[in-house]
């Protein structure tokens, strides 16, 4: 999606009447509990209170099944060919380098990026993380330079992809340049951009193993009203000449075709869509010449090597850049969803069923790594909510990116610092509230009220909570400054959690913090798992 950032989009939608929420399975709740110190860290003596003699007088045995068991729960791993978007826009940034130890934690080795950051190179670097640097689509007309490219080459890949940097293998030129809403703006500037800089790779000795592809949206391609069936894909008419150059370099480079699908945008966009057909569990087919299909991504794929064959060039590689589905900002965003989404879609993956034009391996980047809460909305609130992992990368749900449906949580990332326990509310005692609706429309002017949108997770509150919420995102983004909780006097500080059931009142994180020697909540959890299994095997 559009890699914007538009603090005037932000806006509170009006409160519609509420609707009954499914109740989530008691393995997608995430109990967040505070810090405290697993108990067979505790001194003998008071350990034995806890858990009696066996704990006290643990054998060896014992401490090697709690290695291994401590083991199984740390490292991760992930479907092979499988990575994620990392994007960055967000008011408080976690530091580059917790999140590559996130990435790796979790088993992810591969990470496409939305721009060449000097602190995220620097922290990818020795990593063995596969990484997919970006072109933004405001600098593809200085690519239009041959020399710019180089340059850009130069700077951004040789500097970096060197023994013991970063493992670079891909350069994304533009971000969906040519989507329909840019108007044909960056038409005439993206394929010479394609062009120069693959050019620039192959001349810095870089072109066998950094290829430059263009992550493009699927509305590049369509089928006609009268045959809406995947062997009827065609690139639109307005850039079929386009893309027919594309597809015939990237095919001559050995460059994969990236393009974006996004399921959830159907059920969106379309109230009649059939809901079920976004997921991968069983829905009325779509049949076209004989095959069956059951869900739109494999419908939506295949679309386009519909399209590509019709253009001549139906073996050319196809990565799929951008897919998932967001967990707040609309009524059909949301965890459950999500978790639908994923246990569908990343066991097929790990099976390398492909798609039946396409059987086999694909390689994929999932939408996304963490959510943004300063992304532009544009499209609508769910844009800053794509994230796998919260804002502060707390996982959101159980997900087992191998593919396998275990279901387990992700790995958060590790002693991540917040602000202090403090909120921003509406004065209960205030008097006017003349200017409440204002105040209310400034706050969320500057800071993420998407989560209040009808559907939404905050959606329901009162007319209190609303303005509460609002003001408390506001607080946070500016560090909790005590001046940012003024609101002309309807606001005030408390230190009291006014978090409303599944509705979060954000602490944020503290602005570039330091990371702090301790055990983090992931290692509390499976410490506290891995005693359980040392006592049984003590006994």
């Amino acid at each position: 999606m559009a890699r914007v950032c538009l603090a005037e989009f932000s806006h509170v939608k009006p409160t519609h009447p509420s609707k009954n929420r499914f109740p989530y399975p008691a393995f997608l709740r995430i109990k967040r509990s505070p810090l405290s110190l697993p108990s067979f860290l505790l001194p003998g003596e008071k350990r034995s209170k806890l858990f009696g003699k066996a704990t006290h007088e643990m054998d060896h045995r014992a401490e090697w099944v709690l290695v291994f068991a401590l083991g199984v729960c740390i490292l991760g791993r992930s479907v092979e060919g499988l990575g994620v978007n990392w994007g960055r826009m967000a008011a408080h940034k976690l530091p580059p380098k917790t999140v590559v130890k996130m990435l790796k934690d979790n088993g992810i080795q591969k990470v496409k990026l939305f721009e060449v950051d000097t602190s995220t190179m620097d922290a990818l670097a020795g990593s063995e993380i596969e990484v997919m640097v970006a072109i933004p689509n405001s600098d593809l007309a200085t690519m239009n330079s041959y020399q710019s490219a180089k340059n850009w080459v130069k700077k951004n890949v040789t500097n970096y992809n060197v023994e013991g940097g970063v493992k670079i293998k891909y350069v994304a030129v533009g971000n969906q340049p040519l989507h329909k809403s840019y108007n044909n703006t960056f038409d005439k500037v993206t394929f010479p951009a394609l062009k120069n800089i693959q050019n620039a790779l192959n001349e810095a000795g870089r072109g066998d193993s950094v290829k430059a592809t263009i992550p493009l949206n699927s509305d590049v391609y369509y089928t006609p009203p009268d045959r809406p069936v995947p062997s009827a894909g065609r690139f639109r008419k307005d850039i079929r000449g386009l893309m027919t150059l594309i597809l015939e370099f990237l095919s001559k480079n050995n460059a994969p075709f990236t393009i974006n699908i996004y399921p959830f945008l159907g059920v969106y966009a379309n109230k009649n869509f059939p809901f079920n057909y976004a997921f991968f569990d069983g829905a009325t087919p779509v049949v076209d010449n004989g095959i069956k299909y059951t869900n739109v991504f494999d419908a939506n794929f295949d679309t386009l090597v519909s399209a590509m064959k019709a253009a001549g060039h139906e073996n050319l590689t196809i990565m799929v850049g951008e897919v998932g589905w967001p967990t707040d900002g609309d009524v059909n965003a949301n965890i459950r969803n999500a978790y639908r989404f994923y246990d569908g879609f990343l066991p097929k993956l790990a099976a390398n069923i492909g798609t039946p034009l396409r059987p086999g391996s694909m390689e994929v980047y999932l939408l996304s790594l963490l959510d943004e809460d300063v992304k532009s909305i544009a499209p609508g609130d769910f844009e800053r909510h794509w994230g796998l992992f919260r804002y502060d990368g707390q996982p959101k749900f159980a997900i087992d990116l191998s593919g396998m449906q275990q279901e387990k949580l992700l790995v958060p990332a590790q002693n991540v610092e917040y602000l202090r326990p403090k909120w921003c509310m509406l004065n209960p005692n205030a008097k006017d509230l003349s200017k409440l609706g204002e105040n209310i429309k400034y706050a969320c002017l500057y800071a993420d009220c998407t989560s209040l949108g009808y559907g939404s997770s905050c959606h329901g509150l009162e007319p209190s909570g609303n303005a509460s919420y609002a003001f408390n995102m506001f607080f946070q983004v500016k560090n909790q400054d005590p001046q940012s909780c003024g609101f002309q006097g309807l606001g005030t500080i408390t230190t009291q959690n006014i978090s409303q059931g599944r509705c979060n009142f954000t602490i944020q994180i503290a602005a570039g913090f330091s990371v702090a020697a301790g055990l983090t909540r992931l290692v509390v959890v499976c410490l506290q798992f891995a005693i359980v299994v040392a006592l049984l095997a003590a006994t």
